[in-house]
């Protein structure tokens, strides 16, 4: 599809929708977090192991995967904008769901249930909006797809913070999860008029520009690079999740922390994982993909050996690590399934399911290695993921560009 009108394309238009895809970045980690920071609250009050509540946290993971592989499609038809529309809706009528699981019904499976709906607003919000951000990234001629993905975890650093107030407040979860949903609902549909016109979502690569991709008349999921760099980002996503999941609660239970301190240690990780993604752009402009990613790779590792073996206060220096660790994997994978625009929505949704089925897999493999090890000792199956990762790093290296 060829670009249209110029005045949809002045530099300005280009900065408007940079500064919005941002926004909404933001706000899915607000709206992720608000959830993710009193996961420890809710296993207490419905009395679950830490087996039960891997697998309630498992329809999350399973929503998510149901709705990704047609979630390229459905922006192609839609357009990215829309389409965020559609996710959030889903994603925050079902955290007004867990609220009420938690503190009305008090039942795991009325949780379970609106998990689902989260992870499959959740699974069309995020593909839309990295296909946003993959498009504005390729117009503006630099790399911003860690930028997107830091303005997310900075949103969970704000949320994970004021949950942690919340949870030594002993606020309800519904009332948190009610009010924070609002805001995210008003807000995202307000940014969301300032996403790029559907006829540069799709524009071609720059002249002379080498995809590094097979035949785009295959299918993406029999495109070698396209696996591969989806087991880049399934470990990627696993070494956040996990962190997300059950950091918080490994620092109650095998540290011994009250709630609020280890939601603390959940928002250091967060903070961390901002700084790395802030920092990151530049840092993969000058030295490429592959060796950034696998520098990362072994800061997670070292991070996750200090949590788990690390007396407390290095824990929290190694929950600082892991979030440097974790901070570039994804955004690079997004960014390199993107890599040729043509076939952008079909291999970021190849892409985005496979990385989410490291959260389908993680919470009850976490869980079950929980109730037999402990959840501290369960997080070192972390380090055993990205080393089988690091291996297939040059997956992702960036296109040949002309000189």
């Amino acid at each position: 599809m060829t670009m249209t009108a110029a005045p949809a394309f002045t530099p300005a238009r280009l900065r408007s929708s940079h500064l919005s895809v941002l926004v909404v970045f933001g706000l899915a980690g607000i709206a992720f977090a608000s959830w993710a920071s009193r996961i420890a609250d809710a296993k207490a009050e419905l009395h679950l192991s830490a087996g039960a509540l891997g697998a309630t946290l498992l329809f999350a993971s399973a929503g998510s995967l149901v709705a990704m592989p047609s979630s390229g499609r459905i922006a192609g038809r839609l357009g990215a904008a829309q389409t965020i529309r559609v996710g959030m809706t889903l994603a925050l009528l079902g955290m007004g769901g867990i609220g009420l699981g938690v503190n009305v019904a008090h039942s795991r499976w009325v949780v379970a249930g609106a998990l689902f709906f989260v992870g499959m607003g959740v699974g069309i919000w995020d593909v839309a909006m990295n296909l946003e951000g993959a498009t504005v990234e390729r117009l503006l001629g630099r790399t911003t797809m860690p930028h997107y993905h830091a303005a997310f975890s900075g949103g969970t650093v704000l949320s994970a913070f004021i949950g942690a107030g919340l949870s030594w407040g002993r606020v309800p979860i519904l009332v948190h999860l009610l009010l924070t949903g609002g805001v995210v609902l008003l807000l995202g549909l307000w940014q969301l008029r300032l996403f790029l016109p559907r006829d540069l979502e799709a524009s071609p690569a720059a002249e002379g520009e080498q995809p590094a991709y097979e035949s785009p008349q295959r299918s993406a999921w029999f495109e070698r690079r396209t696996l591969l760099i989806g087991l880049v980002t399934l470990a990627a996503a696993f070494t956040e999740g996990t962190a997300n999941d059950w950091l918080s609660v490994a620092f109650v239970e095998g540290h011994g922390v009250p709630h609020w301190a280890g939601v603390l240690a959940f928002a250091v990780f967060l903070t961390f994982m901002t700084i790395g993604r802030l920092v990151g752009t530049r840092i993969l402009d000058t030295y490429g993909r592959v060796l950034v990613l696998r520098a990362t790779f072994a800061l997670a590792v070292l991070g996750a050996l200090l949590v788990v073996f690390g007396p407390t206060w290095l824990a929290y220096a190694g929950a600082a690590v892991w979030g440097v660790g974790a901070s570039l994997g994804f955004p690079v994978g997004m960014s390199a399934s993107a890599d040729d625009p043509a076939r952008a929505a079909a291999r970021m949704s190849t892409v985005a399911t496979i990385g989410y089925a490291a959260f389908i897999a993680g919470p009850p493999l976490l869980g079950f290695l929980g109730d037999h090890f402990g959840v501290l000792r369960s997080l070192l199956v972390v380090g055993a993921l990205l080393a089988v990762a690091i291996l297939v790093v040059p997956a992702v290296r960036e296109p040949q560009r002309p000189a």
